[in-house]
């Protein structure tokens, strides 16, 4: 503890001035460490240019540069318009996401001049006093020049989660953050030398790693590659050796062969829904600093709620004051305005007795000698004064269920307050100083004073779309169980009617496991609770999310699978979580968990698009080889059919609306689809093809049996899109048509005849393609819909 009076001495130490400052940043001692919330555009660049694909295209694109004719290349510029698109829109949501982290960003206060004054991270310089408060994060290294009660977590740097007890002289390491007290440090270190804040700026930086889903392409595209490799090998020594009279032909159908194996937009797509998904939430107001956090809370199946900030607003009002043991109320009035003033950075409980009892007109004369600043852990705060009249006292201000023992008559009167959903708060005298151990023991009840906590007008309409969707959602707060199973209720909650004292939880995780799998509501809850509650729900098995503002939930906000924080919440809060609702608004968590299933059922239905071409290009090669035929198609054929089955129609699927909820396993449900449909379609091709060969005989044989084929192909292609499109709205009925006609257009205009060498002979052959795709076509309906059953048992 700190004695008031040597506090406020200290505090007239008036920091760096103008000048010195200004030398100091002449020196270079700035905190020039740049914050990113995105890629540099550099690694945006690289990431979509330099790509194994994009590697194996351009090779072959050469190839046929040399070989000629250009029509055969097209792929090459189809590569480079998507390689374009996926810049333009990463770096579109680049600029989105560096504004709003700008908006977002903390602005620590620091002394100049004499005068306290917000300014940005980078423009702290060494020597400069940084003020703390609960909830402020260390942005640099530095040293303690005030404490009054200061305790600071480290966790996020040593993994300790005990709060550490800081006095003058300690060190302060950037990333830790206050969760009590107050006070002020010097900065020792800035800019890059401090590396814990390096580690910070690491942590928290965007990016676009660890997620299911961009995890299961990459399994995808490392299979693929397995596959191409000996495949392409036999498909080159077949085609040249079948056409050695015609090296440039073999050189053509060869590569013809090669390229549909490569799903090259999938990645590009991917890339693409999430960077629009980003843009799209940021017109919301929300930030999302870790990417694969949008896709992570659509797979959420527990929602992990803190009462104050989330449900309700953050501002309270004082509704009423209840004497105790016949103390008189302008006493109590002035005691309380007292405690108000006595504590520099009030939380909103005890804002509110300042707003109603200031110490201005209450207080005066009273004068505070020691301070005991309010935890979270320990549900009170004090302070110890010399009164007007030359008496002393001590003062406690908290939760009356931890302060009066079992079985107090107060206890009853405020059950019953809590059962309204009012909160109250207990003031008591003790006899104990304020570092005795046993401080809360034997107080002297004098006044209980009454909040009523502001619901936010959105959170009933959230909680509801939340159970519609499935997901369960548990109000885990500090506050009465009693209180917050009242205010639950009065939001509609399932289950709030049966609230859960969490001092009576049990410690071990199964047990705990078990009563948080049948309770919704859960009160008096300790930081290190929450964060147990968080790890034995995903000890069973859940992906939880944990919102929350306050520095009591920077422990559970870290371990679980998505932290979103309010953003007016303390910046502990806003650097561990993933997403920050900028406009506190937690009606925007619908469209974040909507914008997730968007992305994730819609890559997965291109998915099975992309990986269906590459299955059908590799068994149609294999067959080709084992038949030593030459290779049905020329690279323009297959540019074609992929732009109109695959390319175009994934563009417009990726970004559609999608409110499938997010299933797991990825690669193995893209698969189960993509892989019978692969093979349905290079069965149907490859025998059409054989049937065609028998068929045409003489010169232009081979055109026509391309020609013949490619009808197949497409066909086939356009029924696995038709599938994939489901179900039908308008836009997807006209995108399936618009396809098709545009295949129509080249089957009837003389110049896109020749140009993408595609002309069908006669109308036996041409209509036995047809019939072939027909019978492929139910063939394929009838194990889609197989395994659509098997999905849903």
């Amino acid at each position: 503890m700190t004695d008031r009076t040597d506090t406020q001495a200290v505090a007239r130490n008036a920091g760096l001035t103008s000048g010195e400052v200004a030398e100091r940043v002449a020196r270079g001692e700035v905190n020039d460490v740049p914050v990113r919330s995105s890629r540099s555009t550099t690694e945006i660049v690289k990431a979509n240019v330099f790509t194994r694909f994009n590697a194996i295209i351009g090779v072959l694109f050469l190839v046929i540069l040399v070989v000629g004719p250009i029509q055969d290349g097209l792929f090459g510029f189809v590569i480079v318009a998507n390689t374009a698109i996926g810049i333009f829109q990463e770096m579109r949501a680049k600029r989105t996401l560096d504004n709003l982290a700008v908006i977002g960003e903390s602005r620590p206060t620091v002394r100049r001049d004499g005068a306290a004054v917000e300014i940005h991270t980078s423009a702290i310089v060494l020597g400069d006093f940084i003020e703390l408060g609960p909830g402020d994060k260390a942005v640099v290294d530095g040293e303690v020049v005030e404490a009054e009660g200061l305790e600071i977590d480290e966790s996020l740097l040593t993994g300790e989660a005990d709060p550490v007890l800081k006095k003058a002289g300690d060190p302060v390491m950037s990333g830790s953050f206050v969760v009590a007290g107050g006070g002020a440090f010097t900065a020792t270190k800035v800019g890059r030398e401090a590396y814990a804040a390096q580690l910070a700026e690491e942590a928290s930086r965007f990016t676009l790693v660890d997620s299911e889903l961009r995890n299961g392409i990459s399994q995808i595209l490392k299979y693929v590659t397995w596959m191409m490799i000996p495949t392409a090998i036999g498909l080159i020594i077949s085609q040249l050796v079948l056409e050695r009279n015609d090296w440039r032909e073999a050189v053509r159908r060869t590569v013809g062969g090669i390229v549909p194996m490569v799903p090259e937009g999938l990645v590009l797509l991917t890339s693409v829904a999430f960077a629009i998904g980003v843009v799209r939430l940021a017109r919301k107001q929300c930030l999302v600093q870790e990417l694969p956090a949008i896709e992570g809370l659509a797979r959420v199946d527990v929602v992990c709620l803190d009462k104050t900030g989330t449900l309700t607003e953050g501002g309270m009002d004082v509704t009423g004051l209840r004497l105790l043991d016949g103390a008189p109320e302008p006493y109590i009035q002035q005691a309380l305005g007292a405690l108000g003033a006595s504590d520099p950075r009030p939380n909103a409980s005890l804002q509110a007795i300042i707003d109603a009892y200031p110490a201005s007109a209450n207080g005066d004369g009273w004068h505070c000698n020691d301070a005991l600043p309010f935890s979270s852990a320990r549900k009170y705060s004090g302070a110890a004064f010399a009164e007007p009249g030359g008496d002393s006292s001590t003062w406690l201000l908290g939760a009356p269920d931890v302060l009066l023992p079992d079985g107090h008559t107060a206890l009853a009167d405020i059950d019953e307050l809590n059962n309204q959903g009012l909160r109250v708060l207990l003031l008591a005298r003790t006899h104990r100083a304020l570092d005795d151990p046993s401080l809360a023991s034997d107080v002297v009840p004098q006044g209980l004073v009454v909040l009523e906590q502001r619901l936010r007008p959105d959170a009933a309409d959230t909680l509801r779309y939340f159970a519609e969707q499935g997901v369960q959602a548990k109000v885990i707060s500090g506050d009465n169980a009693i209180s917050v199973g009242a205010v639950a209720s009065k939001l509609g909650l399932p289950g709030a009617e049966h609230p859960v004292d969490a001092r009576r939880l049990p410690t071990d995780r199964d047990a705990m496991a078990e009563v948080l799998e049948n309770g919704t509501v859960f009160g008096r809850v300790t930081p290190q609770q929450k964060r147990d509650m968080v790890a034995a729900l995903q000890s069973r098995g859940h992906n939880v999310a944990m919102t929350g503002d306050g520095v009591n939930d920077v422990l559970a906000l870290k371990d679980a699978d998505i932290g979103v924080s309010m953003g007016s919440g303390s910046e502990a809060t806003r650097a561990v979580a993933q997403i920050v609702l900028l406009n506190n608004s937690f009606a925007t968590l619908p469209s974040v968990v909507a914008e997730g299933r968007r992305v994730i059922g819609n890559i997965t239905r291109v998915a099975t698009l992309f990986l269906t071409k590459t299955v059908y290009s590799v068994l149609l090669a294999l067959l080709v080889v084992f038949w030593q035929v030459p290779y049905p198609f020329l690279p323009r054929h297959l540019t074609l059919l992929s732009t109109l089955t695959i390319g175009v129609p994934a563009f417009f699927l990726a970004l559609a609306p999608n409110k499938e909820r997010a299933k797991p396993h990825f690669v193995r449900r893209v698969m189960r689809y993509s892989a019978p449909a692969g093979v349905i379609c290079a069965a149907a091709t490859f025998g059409e093809y054989l049937l065609a060969r028998h068929h045409y005989t003489g010169d232009g044989a081979l055109d026509a049996e391309t020609s013949s084929a490619t009808l197949t192909l497409f066909l086939i292609s356009l029924w696995v899109l038709a599938i994939v499109a489901r179900p039908y709205t308008l836009w997807r009925v006209c995108l399936v048509l618009a396809m098709a006609a545009g295949f129509l257009i080249v089957l009837v205009t003389p110049w896109l005849q020749d140009f993408f060498a595609l002309k069908l002979v006669g109308t036996e052959g041409p209509w036995v393609g047809v019939g072939v795709a027909l019978a492929a076509g139910l063939v394929l309906e009838l194990v889609w819909r197989t395994l659509r059953v098997r999905d849903t048992d």
